[in-house]
């Protein structure tokens, strides 16, 4: 007879995502257990990239001796009360290699004491009564009050294309550039695997084409650092040089692989009206990206998924919109801000496990939201404002997502919470789950509505004075303060933007603070002068 292990808490996957849940839950000193399929932690960085260097950026040297605003510019480490270990100690590659990150979260999991169960690959989750019950191949079980799945994507996407079980997958090719000597290579995708390849290939394949539906998106435009990055981008200039690579903006209709293991592929161009064009090819490769896997939860327990069925349907508190107590952390996370932002990244999903702590402690365990008390004045509102705009890493890498706040009470006074997410802010507020609050404001950072449609390096467009004191033509990140009723629909009743700067620092008295308190003045004073006894 299996004999059951049980936990308050169960996080499956001891990844980045996994060991920051533990890391949070450890510290607060819940029952929790990570259980981990590999013989380590990061078992997904041990096979990828293929080509072993991250894009994740490690810039070890900065302008700043702040803790806090240093981890802007340090996409790896995980977040604790300590600062260690840190990534930043580990290499000076701006884009690391991958093996010295699973080493880094091999030495996180064991300086912190982080509970884990290794070799420990899950098969399957049910949910028989009001817990969970996990149980894994070896034998071994496990029951949790509540679910944290950090798996990452553990599956290929594969899209619905005619013939596609026939090209080579990203995760099975060879990494042997010299096996394409002279080819003529297909690569499906348009992401950063699918660009890392073809750089890859550029100096053995006779010709490379990278196909996919839509205008490419390129992050240095965008901003979401999950679209093309400079780094792999060289494969362009070998297109618009004219030297026999292309990029074609089409959907692949259907493949067609012949007895001589030569390809056929049908190619709808969405410049010139879905013509199809069928042209040959000695190698198909498809590089479409991943998704999460749902089959190891049972009917039952199974999420929703969204976007093609790569992502689970979440909540603003990162539970299942189908089955409650079943959370998410890490990558998979992204379909509450798919390509927008960076919650599909560690830069950005260890700001957001944080949150979901929080939210777990005030939902299970009576703990409100860490708040702090501020004098009753707009100056200090104003002050508190620019402090952490100023210094704040999880605003600056989840813009528009999380948001700092100032809740006014009934009684006028202030408290300032820090890096709630946007929509779960504005339901725990109208449900009373921040106390007693009449109004509040919700501080951002953000990029301007239209920054991705703006060309950076063209100085004819989006001109901005820095000495305007409107901050609304600011396409560059920027903060932005919304003031709200409580209990209201999430519309603000006033909005001001802070200007942007070059070194993206607001404290200049009357470029930045002097406006932002002449806007706070204006929402404050009449509600805390009236409510003062």
């Amino acid at each position: 007879m299996t004999t059951e292990e049980s936990v308050d808490y169960l996080i499956v996957g001891g990844g980045p995502a996994g060991l920051q849940a533990g890391y949070f839950l450890g510290r607060a000193g819940r029952s929790y257990l990570i259980v981990e399929s590999g013989t380590a932690p990061g078992t997904f960085f041990t096979r990828f990239p293929r080509h072993r260097t991250l894009i994740s950026i490690n810039k070890v040297h900065t302008t700043s001796d702040d803790p806090e605003r240093r981890m802007r510019t340090d996409w790896n480490s995980l977040l604790s009360d300590e600062r260690a270990p840190l990534f930043t100690t580990y290499t000076e590659r701006y884009f690391p290699a991958a093996d010295d990150y699973v080493r880094y979260l091999a030495d996180y999991a064991a300086e912190h004491r982080l509970r884990i169960r290794y070799g420990t690959r899950v098969t399957e989750i049910t949910r028989p009564d009001d817990d969970f019950v996990a149980r894994a191949e070896d034998g071994s079980a496990y029951r949790a009050k509540r679910l944290i799945m950090a798996t990452g994507f553990t599956r290929p996407y594969v899209p619905d294309i005619e013939g596609v079980e026939t090209a080579e997958r990203y995760d099975e090719v060879t990494m042997d550039a010299a096996d394409f000597t002279g080819s003529r290579v297909l690569i499906i995708g348009r992401g950063n695997s699918a660009f890392e390849t073809a750089d890859h290939l550029t100096e053995k394949a006779a010709v490379i084409h990278v196909a996919g539906p839509g205008s490419l998106k390129l992050a240095w435009q965008t901003h979401f650092v999950g679209h093309l990055r400079a780094v792999n981008n060289n494969f362009l200039d070998t297109y618009q040089l004219k030297l026999e690579n292309a990029l074609l903006d089409g959907r692949i209709q259907r493949i067609e692989r012949h007895a001589d293991s030569s390809y056929t592929v049908a190619v709808a161009f969405d410049r010139v009206n879905e013509i199809v064009k069928e042209i040959h090819y000695d190698r198909v490769i498809l590089a479409t990206g991943f998704r999460f896997d749902a089959s190891l939860l049972a009917p039952e327990c199974r999420p929703e998924m969204v976007i093609n069925d790569r992502f689970p349907a979440l909540n603003d508190a990162w539970e299942s919109t189908k089955v409650p107590d079943l959370y998410f952390a890490g990558t998979i996370t992204q379909s509450r801000d798919f390509k927008k932002t960076t919650s599909g990244f560690i830069h950005g999903f260890r700001y957001n496990v944080r949150a979901l702590h929080r939210i777990l402690e005030q939902r299970y365990h009576g703990r409100h939201w860490p708040t702090r008390d501020l004098p009753g004045t707009p100056e200090a509102a104003t002050d508190a404002v620019i402090e952490r705009v100023n210094r704040s890493s999880a605003l600056f890498q989840l813009f528009g997502f999380l948001a700092d706040a100032v809740l006014v009470g009934p009684d006028g006074t202030l408290r300032y919470c820090e890096e709630v997410p946007v929509d779960h802010l504005h339901r725990a507020v109208a449900d009373g789950r921040f106390g007693d609050v009449d109004s509040y404001a919700a501080i951002t950072l953000e990029y301007g509505a239209d920054h991705d449609l703006v060309n950076p390096f063209d100085i004819t467009a989006g001109r901005v004075s820095q000495q305007s004191t409107s901050g609304l033509d600011g396409r560059y990140l920027h903060p932005v303060v919304r003031y709200h009723r409580a209990g209201g629909d999430g519309e603000p009743i006033g909005e001001h933007h802070l200007t942007e700067n070059l070194e993206n620092e607001w404290n200049s008295e009357d470029v930045h603070r002097a406006p932002l308190l002449s806007f706070l003045r204006t929402r404050l004073d009449g509600r805390l002068q009236a409510r003062r006894p």
